[in-house]
């Protein structure tokens, strides 16, 4: 695949163009609005440019003079307004038609391939047949796909939806790597790195402790798990460490709680566990000067790059 150029629009930390390079694809440039994923981004990607900024008001014709003819656009539109995880708020409309910057920038580019991934719900957006249409209209052939992170050898369960668009007339099947699905327990640094702190402590809060008590209701006092936060599969706020994580989502989710003999001990998961989570290997940095709070938020905002990595491999 060598000389395939890409660029990654709504980049976040890099989790698709992490996956592309996996498959031997040169990352170009990356574009975010967001400081913290401008800076991660940049130093994981040493050759490609990084673009900051409102992407609406970028000049595609422009980005087009500096970088070059390009093969293939990744992009991640802005997904907070389609997922359930917002539950009741009101939705931004203008943030879910971040989406036709891919289509923009497509018309300057004229790429063979398009890659566009989010949550599952932007399939059922009002805006979603526009989007088609626009890619159409540039006479790609689209195939929308619904794929688990945990189908491609990531201890995670993620599920998202990507649209693969081509010039070819046919889309290859996804193909599921051979292997048995990973574990959370597998991601989980066993070490005494991290401190942990007593499960019942003065001031914990009450729902903490419920879904601790679930827990050992279920599984018994001599097995770690995990507690869980902002849970809607209605799991009891807990989950085992032998099945794949739940979603990681932007904020602090997951503590893992193990019996000692001093007692219960709790910490929350650190975002070298939940990079191990998203997929990402060892040579991906996150300790670039950004706080714990936005690689967590990193994290939860991105691309496993192994899906990626078949993604680019059946597309191109």
């Amino acid at each position: 695949m060598g000389n395939i150029r890409a660029i990654d629009l709504f980049c976040g930390a890099g989790g698709s163009s992490y996956g592309a390079r996996m498959a031997g694809v040169d990352i170009v440039a990356g574009f975010d609005i967001w400081e913290p994923a401008q800076t991660t981004f940049g130093h994981n990607f040493k050759g490609a440019k990084v673009y900051g900024g409102d992407i609406r008001d970028a000049k595609p014709r422009n980005i087009k003079k500096e970088i070059g003819k390009i093969d293939l656009i990744m992009g991640s539109p802005e997904c907070t307004n389609h997922s359930i995880a917002k539950g009741a708020k009101e939705r931004d409309e203008d943030s879910k038609k971040t989406a036709y910057q891919v289509t923009r920038f497509a018309r300057e580019f004229r790429p063979k391939h398009i890659v566009i991934e989010n949550v599952v719900q932007m399939g059922s957006w009002s805006g979603h047949p526009r989007l088609l249409e626009e890619l159409w209209a540039l006479n790609y052939s689209v195939k929308e796909v619904k794929l688990n992170a945990k189908n491609f050898g990531v201890a995670q369960s993620r599920n998202r939806l990507f649209l693969l668009c081509t010039k070819d007339k046919e889309i290859n099947e996804i193909e599921y790597p051979k292997g048995e699905i990973k574990h959370a327990h597998s991601i989980i640094d066993w070490t005494d790195n991290y401190k942990f702190t007593p499960l019942y402590k003065e001031g914990r809060a009450i729902p903490t402790l419920e879904r601790a008590e679930r827990a050992f209701a279920e599984i018994g006092k001599n097995e770690p798990f995990l507690i869980v936060y902002y849970g809607t599969d209605k799991g009891g706020g807990w989950q085992s460490l032998d099945r794949p994580l739940r979603t990681i989502t932007t904020l602090d989710r997951f503590a893992l709680v193990k019996p000692t003999s001093n007692g219960h001990m709790m910490r929350m998961l650190q975002p070298e566990e939940l990079k191990a989570a998203m997929g990402y290997g060892k040579d991906f940095n996150l300790n670039v000067g950004i706080t714990r709070r936005n690689k967590v938020k990193l994290m939860g905002n991105g691309v496993c790059p192994p899906v990626m990595n078949e993604i680019i491999r059946s597309l191109i």
